[in-house]
């Protein structure tokens, strides 16, 4: 960095492979080999059958690793063979590029398009863009529940229809997209991956507490016609999920953490549970958060646990409030784990 601040952008990709680590080895292997980039969290789940990665630098230099780890991906997994939890329409699912210091959202979209341009031209899937990259494009592109509607298994039926023609690559099925499925390359702010894990095997309860919660809520009859009843939770997705062991989980997808905290979200669904006789036994945060979010929990839980101190220690008291598994701090924070702080 010469003077001014060091850009910095974050790439959080999600492959369709959460078993083989083999595979999961050798698409990580093509971001930790290209220059300029810091390999930050790979999460891998036997249940979703994903692998969620996360990686950041500079701009030019994360665009290159993300191409490199999507072709590997694309000629690992075999998307007609493919079973999991989580929604997905591709070998390689959804590549977002997240601006995090001296990098505007617009040269977010700058590397969505020119990404999405190599993927279509040079590996032959289909791309949508998604989020700010199709902000006034495509505004029902927007939404990435939306591009990934009818999932990998309604995707032929879909490329048929011309409002859902890909930004770049093949529109016409056959083999080789059967084979990869498409891909969703957008620009957003950051989003965070919250899990809430409960005592219950019963997956209905888990649905009715998620729909209860998700913007989008869900739909009930009310004097003979179907209604939409909006969620409590805004800017939030929310699904209900078994998990190994028996028990199930809340997973949701918080889209703006300064409209619906982290700590807030939690909170939601220790109430809607224990409304339903259901114990919180932990939470995770999948991928890695910025230091904003977690301050902003720990500010609300210090009160909890009567102590004040510095960012590291309101990030513990956020850590102890939001009962999170498999958090530690100089790895899960992407100031820390890139060392611009501490």
């Amino acid at each position: 960095m010469a003077g001014g601040m060091m850009k910095l952008v974050e790439c959080v990709p999600n492959f369709s492979e959460g078993k083989d680590l083999w595979k999961i080895d050798e698409i990580t292997a093509a971001i930790k080999n290209s220059p300029g980039v810091s390999l930050l969290g790979v999460e891998a789940s036997g249940d979703y059958n994903r692998v969620v990665v996360t990686f950041a630098g500079g701009p030019q230099e994360v665009r290159e690793a993300a191409f490199r780890s999507i072709a590997r991906a694309t000629e690992l997994i075999d998307m007609s063979l493919h079973e999991g939890h989580h929604p997905r329409i591709g070998a390689a699912d959804v590549c977002p590029f997240v601006p995090i210091s001296g990098v505007s959202m617009a040269e977010c979209v700058e590397l969505a398009e020119a990404l999405g341009r190599d993927v279509g031209n040079k590996l032959g899937v289909p791309v949508y863009l998604y989020g700010e990259a199709a902000s006034g494009r495509w505004p029902e592109r927007e939404s990435l529940s939306e591009v990934r509607r009818g999932e990998y298994e309604g995707l032929a039926e879909r490329l048929k229809e011309p409002e859902w023609r890909p930004d770049y690559g093949p529109s016409e099925y056959g083999d080789g997209i059967r084979r990869t499925g498409a891909l969703a390359i957008g620009a957003r702010k950051l989003l965070i991956a919250f899990n809430v894990g409960l005592n219950t095997s019963d997956v209905a309860q888990a649905n009715k507490i998620a729909k209860r919660l998700r913007e989008s809520g869900f739909v009930a009859e009310k004097d003979g016609k179907r209604v939409r009843v909006l969620g409590r939770l805004k800017k939030v997705q929310a699904m209900g999920v078994p998990v190994e062991g028996g028990g199930t989980e809340v997973s949701m997808n918080l889209m703006d953490y300064e409209v619906t905290p982290i700590h807030v979200a939690f909170e939601a669904v220790r109430h809607e549970a224990e409304e339903r006789g259901i114990d919180v036994v932990g939470s995770e945060i999948v991928g890695l958060v910025t230091k904003e979010p977690l301050l902003m929990a720990g500010r609300f839980y210090v009160y909890v646990y009567a102590r004040e101190g510095s960012d590291v220690e309101l990030i513990e008291a956020a850590a102890r409030g939001l009962k999170l598994v498999k958090f530690d701090v100089k790895s899960k924070v992407i100031e820390y784990a890139v060392g611009l702080d501490g």
